[in-house]
């Protein structure tokens, strides 16, 4: 049998660093590996230099160095990838379509490429007028050059079938790792005691609904805490500082955590976890929430409701949010916390794990791989 090779482009490389497309790399590159696929991925590195490769769990990677920084560099390595892969034969896998204009080039040149859509870019809130026209030209490109498209959420799939036919998107929401014990002793660092908090797990970005969650949160003294994650930088952000200048004494901000054992605990031991996205599909994040069991305090989008449908309680706006944390941060509601966590449980276990997941990938990729390498 004649291995199947897969070419994964648009993220930053593995293992996983950044975010959820790294993740959902990694994930998919060690599982195809399994099954007997050759898989490459596209990484981007900081400095200057030629290309060179290497070996990680099976997977080869092809790394970039990339002098620029920021949204430049990102670019600009989307582009060399891109021209890279051009010399490369089998199947491609590009995650978002940021640079979609570039894999122009592989269409040109006859490459399949299957191209995952991600969430509706164009309209979050961080972006200016130039930045959102270009993702919004992007997503056009990505959805007429795209052999096929992934849609991670019903909701995308109905919006990328604006644009195309309904029968060149296949729906495939995102994955998560169950989590069913969790180290109390990573929260003592913090002043937490498990189930005394609520935690918030974002960018801290307008859409995201943090400053309503906060000054919700701070209207009056909770007897609890609320953590906020996140990389806040209020010297420089607007928005930031409005964030922190609204919180209550009992609101901590931690900045950005990014040991596993620590965030695993953070969730697994909420009294709630805080989802504010307001736009986007199949967010990560609460998948990962529902994999550890997290009752949830959603905003109210149909986004949400499709991930965590009765394993969350839903907000409209701040004072929706303030009544939320009134009713349900008191001990006599422990009864519907407890049922909520056994709903997250259940519903991840039947839409989100990885088995789950990955496993329609490769039946995707499989009916999209060229014939002609197949021989």
């Amino acid at each position: 049998m004649i291995s199947k090779n897969l070419y994964i482009l648009g993220i930053r490389g593995i293992p996983a660093k950044h975010g959820g497309f790294e993740t959902f790399a990694e994930k998919l590159s060690l599982y195809l590996v399994k099954q007997g696929w050759k898989v490459t991925v596209y990484c981007q590195e900081e400095g200057s230099g030629g290309i060179s490769t290497s070996e990680w769990k099976g997977v080869h990677r092809i790394h970039i160095p990339i002098a620029n920084t920021g949204v430049a560099g990102t670019v600009f390595f989307d582009w060399k990838a891109t021209v890279h892969a051009l010399g490369q034969k089998g199947l491609f896998l590009t995650l978002g379509y940021n640079t979609a204009a570039f894999n122009i080039l592989q269409r040109i040149k006859g490459q399949t490429n299957v191209i995952n859509m991600d969430g509706i870019e164009w309209r979050r809130e961080k972006w200016g007028l130039v930045a959102k026209t270009w993702f919004w030209l992007n997503e056009r490109v990505g959805c007429w050059i795209g052999n096929h498209l992934v849609a991670d959420h019903p909701k995308i799939k109905d919006h990328l079938a604006t644009r195309v036919k309904d029968s060149k998107v296949t729906m495939i929401p995102y994955g998560g790792d169950r989590v069913n014990e969790a180290d109390s002793a990573a929260l003592a660092g913090y002043g937490l005691e498990p189930h005394g908090f609520s935690v918030v797990i974002a960018r801290p970005e307008p859409e995201n609904s943090f400053l309503q969650v906060v000054k919700a949160f701070s209207s009056k003294r909770r007897n609890h805490k609320l953590v906020v994650l996140g990389n806040f930088t209020p010297e420089k952000n607007e928005y930031h500082k409005r964030v922190m200048d609204a919180a209550g004494e009992e609101v901590i901000f931690p900045g950005a955590i990014y040991e596993a054992a620590v965030v695993r605990a953070l969730r697994f031991f909420s009294r709630f976890y805080i989802h504010g996205h307001q736009v986007g599909g199949t967010n990560p994040s609460l998948v990962e929430a529902l994999g550890a069991g997290c009752s949830v305090i959603a905003h109210n989008n149909h986004f949400n409701r499709w991930v965590a449908g009765d394993a969350a309680v839903y907000f409209d706006d701040e004072h929706d949010c303030a009544e939320l944390f009134e009713k349900y941060l008191r001990d006599d509601h422990n009864h519907l916390i407890a049922a909520m966590k056994a709903e997250s449980t259940r519903r991840f276990n039947e839409k989100f794990t990885w088995e789950n997941i990955l496993s329609q990938y490769e039946k995707l990729l499989i009916q999209w791989y060229p014939r002609e390498y197949s021989k």
